[in-house]
């Protein structure tokens, strides 16, 4: 891992942002109070975007960089977050990783899976951390999940359905510069499937202990073409695996937002209603109990950028199958990636 010896576990996490075009980028300027990481730079050539940014949250104006190469060669930061297009993700490990510096990107890791594998490889050769954030990975019910799971309270997984998504980034008023690449076949790799798919193949991945799938089917429609003409809206992921099923419903067609999740197992069940409400039920109880997960007794991180400071740090290390390991993310986007050929070809593709 590579890692400055001239700066103390005490010190602030030198980091850059690379790219602010999507919309939890202001997720970073908001950390008031908190004192773990230092924002030394911001790269984005959109300057009309950026502008903004700066009015809005009275930034200095040598913190924006129009080149990436200059600001990571002049700054040398520890450590950076990508917030600019899927697609984009390549761009920002090739330029990252051979200057030893630490990644972590918004879900999921790669549009496809050819770029991907290029960015495990560069990250195992320059021995960099690759992380990938998941907004349901600072979820404690996700974590109660796995809990209960592994000290077989529903027994062994046999059906697991995770529904997630909102009304459309359109209808919940995304802004322009980050609608425009989520809704380009490219940039994002897809509409719903890509932007809500992930996150139920990413806990699936953790829940299953990163065992490989055996078949992947999907189908995805348009319900709102007017609205997105070039990407899907809707999508249905069928996961197969040797002993238990997952279904993902991904959708910018709910009624409301949701990130909940449905597990089944020989003898009991676990439903998530929100990031800190879920109904547990097993053969040893005639009741549905409601239990609050909470963070600090699961130990959750609820800001990744603590975490990501943490385990650049050497304070925590990214245990092998957890919803931040490279493999379990490199898992994802295999699934999603025979999931948009399965859709296109109406075919079951099988791993």
């Amino acid at each position: 891992m590579a890692q400055s010896p001239q700066v103390g576990d005490d010190q602030p996490l030198r980091l850059a942002v690379v790219g602010a075009t999507h919309g939890h980028f202001p997720w970073v300027l908001e950390r008031i109070g908190k004192s773990d990481i230092e924002l030394v730079g911001i790269f984005e050539p959109d300057q009309i975007l950026m502008k903004g940014y700066i009015e809005k949250y009275q930034l200095k104006k040598k913190i924006w960089y129009e080149d990436l190469d200059w600001m990571l060669d002049e700054l040398k930061p520890e450590a950076v977050v990508v917030f600019g297009s899927i697609f984009d993700h390549l761009a920002a490990v090739e330029a990252c990783a051979p200057r030893g510096i630490h990644v972590m990107v918004e879900k999921p890791l790669a549009t496809n899976l050819e770029h991907a594998e290029q960015m495990v490889q560069l990250a195992h050769k320059h021995q960099i951390l690759l992380l990938t954030n998941y907004e349901t990975s600072w979820y404690p019910t996700t974590e109660k999940t796995y809990q209960l799971v592994n000290e077989g309270f529903v027994g062994k997984i046999r059906k697991a359905i995770f529904y997630t998504g909102h009304e459309g980034p359109q209808e919940i008023g995304v802004g322009k510069a980050f609608l425009d690449w989520l809704t380009d076949p490219v940039q994002n790799g897809g509409g719903a499937l890509i932007d809500f798919g992930c996150y139920g193949a990413n806990i699936m991945t953790y829940l299953m202990n990163e065992q490989q799938p055996v078949s992947v089917w999907a189908s995805t429609r348009q319900y709102k073409p007017h609205i997105y003409p070039n990407v899907d809206d809707d999508a249905l992921i069928i996961v197969n695996y040797p002993d238990a099923q997952c279904i993902i419903q991904a959708s910018w067609n709910w009624p409301f937002g949701r990130k909940d999740m449905e597990v089944y197992g020989e003898s009991g069940f676990i439903k998530t209603q929100d990031h800190a409400v879920m109904q547990i039920k097993n053969k040893t109880s005639d009741e549905v109990l409601t239990l609050h997960a909470k963070a600090d007794d699961l130990g959750v991180y609820g800001d990744p950028f603590s975490y990501f400071a943490d385990v650049v740090r050497g304070r925590l290390q990214v245990s092998k199958n957890s919803l931040y390991d490279l493999d379990n993310n490199l898992m994802v986007v295999r699934i999603l990636d025979a999931a948009r050929r399965s859709a296109q070809s109406g075919e079951v593709i099988y791993f």
